[in-house]
Parts: C-alpha cells; sequence; structure tokens
C-alpha cells in the first residue's frame, strides 16, 4: 500500500487531482511511532480559505490511521497543494459546522455511498494555515 500511495502522491502533487476532485497529499506524525506518514487524499475546499479532509477510509468499520495520527498530533501536520507545501493545523468537525460540511462533501456520490456503508459517522478534519 506505501508504493501505491508514493505513486498516487506523485500525481496528486503534479496535478492536484485525485479521482476527478482536488487532492492534496497530507504529512502526519505517527501516533505510536513518531515517524513521518504521506497520504494522497482528495479533499474539499472550507468556507474561510481551509481545506477539509474526509476520514472515510472507504466506508471501512474503522477509521484510517492517518485520523488517529492528525488526533494525536494536530499541529504537526503539512499538505502538499498546488505546488506548496503548507504547515498545517487539524481540527475535528462536529455539531453544525460538520452538518454543513457534510451536506456539501456528500453531493460527491462517493462519499455519500462510504457513509451508508458505515455505523460509524465519518470524521471531517479542517486543515488550516499554521
Amino acid at each position: 500500500m506505501r508504493l501505491v500511495n508514493s505513486i498516487v502522491a506523485r500525481n496528486v502533487r503534479k496535478k492536484g487531482q485525485l479521482g476527478g476532485g482536488d487532492a492534496l497529499v497530507l504529512h502526519t506524525v505517527g501516533a505510536k511511532t513518531d515517524k513521518e506518514r504521506s497520504h494522497p487524499l482528495a479533499c474539499f475546499p472550507g468556507p474561510d480559505g481551509s481545506r477539509l479532509i474526509v476520514a472515510s477510509a472507504n466506508g471501512a468499520a474503522k477509521n484510517p490511521g492517518w485520523y488517529h495520527n492528525l488526533r494525536a498530533n494536530p499541529d504537526k501536520a503539512r499538505i502538499d497543494i498546488a505546488g506548496e507545501t503548507i504547515e498545517v493545523r487539524a481540527e475535528q468537525l462536529h455539531g453544525e459546522e460538520r452538518a454543513q460540511a457534510w451536506a456539501e462533501i456528500s453531493k460527491n456520490p462517493r462519499f455519500a455511498a462510504y457513509q451508508e456503508k458505515t455505523d460509524r459517522e465519518i470524521p471531517i478534519i479542517k486543515l488550516t494555515r499554521r
């Protein structure tokens, strides 16, 4: 999987696209290992210039590993997007803020289907420039 991620990440850095939508490469610090990990992810624009990412794990029963890394180290993340590397802070959305974000994100049929596949509420993470 790491090999596939590295190939996809290289393409995302060049094109800023993944599966026909906007994308970024998220760099996290491992919650247990303290090692850097990179993850190509779809992203959505936030209302304030931030970026939103979705911990969908393709609708799996559990959250993806990068989600746990961000929870443990919200101030140790950065993103590659549009040829730029940006230091970011990660914050999980809750309540009305999450509901508004999900209303936009779920217009994408792929993400709407992920929620239908799982019983957990899929976390939405807001990434803002540090």
